[in-house]
């Protein structure tokens, strides 16, 4: 059974995004999730499903939020690919009839309260990636990326510069927004004389360490369409996993992630080709990540994502605009919760400064653990 067009994101919320919130996880979760719900013109007492993340469980909103008829809750342990595949998740259940509104709320206190990097520890694949990265010092996310960006340079000639367009023009989409960390112009200079991390990852490379929350809501199709805003359907949606999904150096081919296998499926299901996209929310973890997920996708050929960026294209008014809110790179990092909100208000007409003009197909991606993909594509309802 397709799902194509069975659910549609009726609501959503965010709470303000800071380096220093001084707020728990679940109070900042449920904040953004009574915003969603209002969003939506729902009451708590309608939300019958939830996907929780963030070490906050069903029992959580239950509890604080007044749901008496919860029916159902799951998790989606796929790091920065969770948001988009709880979004699969959540209008599964609702086809299956199991559901009518479920909320998935996104949050961290990640700059304040525990780093991003203990991500690595909590994965299950751990082990194999203590057997063989760890003994050369690999530990943080960008130790065990940057292979993967050194391996596209040595193969296709890619370059630190053209890494560096992806994180200016993705700062310049945080300045038009009034809910982003990173605000301060930078240059592709900026870019290249900031320190390097692990190479080839300069510090603008990086995605920032955040506090905040974001949550939407999912509504079957039939309902959505009588609630507050208009719907945004979700034409097709797909997760993927890479060949030797727990270790990097360990793949066949270290410049294909996970997304490759998800994209077919999720553009075979909305009916729709990449010329018809017209926004493009994409995880940005790294810039490089950026770039792969790109090509990946068939926006352009394995290869050839350096000189794409690098002629604008990803950039307002561009062919494909890329990460209007600012992304994970300078808006906030919510595990990409944040880039369904903005693809979401983007097709509503409502992203203000960042709004592309006459979005009416766009496209949204997660990235997650060693290479694990999600991607949606939805349409103004």
């Amino acid at each position: 059974m397709s799902l194509r067009e069975k659910g549609a994101i009726t609501g959503v919320g965010e709470t303000a995004y800071s380096r220093e919130s001084g707020r728990s996880v679940l109070s900042l979760q449920l904040e953004a999730s009574l915003k969603a719900i209002e969003d939506a013109g729902l009451k708590p007492a309608d939300i019958d499903g939830v996907i929780p993340y963030s070490g906050v469980v069903a029992e959580d909103f239950i509890t604080n939020l007044g749901l008496p008829d919860l029916r159902f809750s799951a998790v989606t342990p796929l790091g920065g690919a969770s948001c988009v595949a709880a979004v699969q998740c959540a209008v599964a259940a609702i086809a299956a009839g199991i559901c009518n509104h479920v909320l998935i709320p996104v949050g961290r206190n990640g700059a304040s309260g525990g780093r991003i990097g203990m991500r690595v520890q909590q994965m299950p694949q751990f082990r194999l990636v203590g057997e063989f990265e760890m003994p050369l010092g690999a530990i943080a996310p960008a130790q065990l990326y940057a292979p993967m960006a050194r391996r596209h340079m040595e193969l296709y000639g890619t370059t630190s510069r053209q890494l560096g367009e992806i994180a200016v023009s993705t700062r310049a989409n945080a300045m038009l927004n009034g809910n982003a960390v990173m605000t301060k112009p930078m240059s592709i200079e900026d870019h290249q004389a900031s320190r390097m991390i692990s190479d080839p990852f300069r510090l603008f490379d990086c995605s920032l360490e955040s506090d905040g929350s974001c949550a939407i809501v999912v509504s079957g199709a039939e309902r959505a369409r009588d609630l507050r805003k208009p719907p945004v359907m979700v034409m097709g949606i797909a997760e993927g996993h890479p060949d030797s999904p727990s270790v990097i150096t360990q793949r066949p081919d270290m410049t294909r992630l996970g997304i490759a296998k998800a994209a077919p499926r999720a553009f075979e299901m909305a009916g729709v080709k990449h010329d018809d996209i017209d926004v493009a929310e994409i995880y940005d973890c790294f810039t490089y990540i950026v770039m792969c997920q790109l090509e990946d996708l068939g926006f352009c050929k394995k290869g050839e994502g350096g000189p794409f960026v690098e002629s604008g294209a990803i950039r307002l008014g561009g062919k494909l605009p890329v990460n209007t809110h600012g992304g994970l790179l300078s808006q906030a990092h919510m595990v990409g919760m944040n880039h369904i909100a903005e693809l979401v208000r983007q097709l509503r007409g409502e992203a203000g400064k960042a709004q592309v003009r006459d979005a009416e197909i766009g496209l949204v991606t997660g990235y997650g653990d060693m290479g694990d993909g999600s991607v949606a594509i939805m349409r103004r309802g």
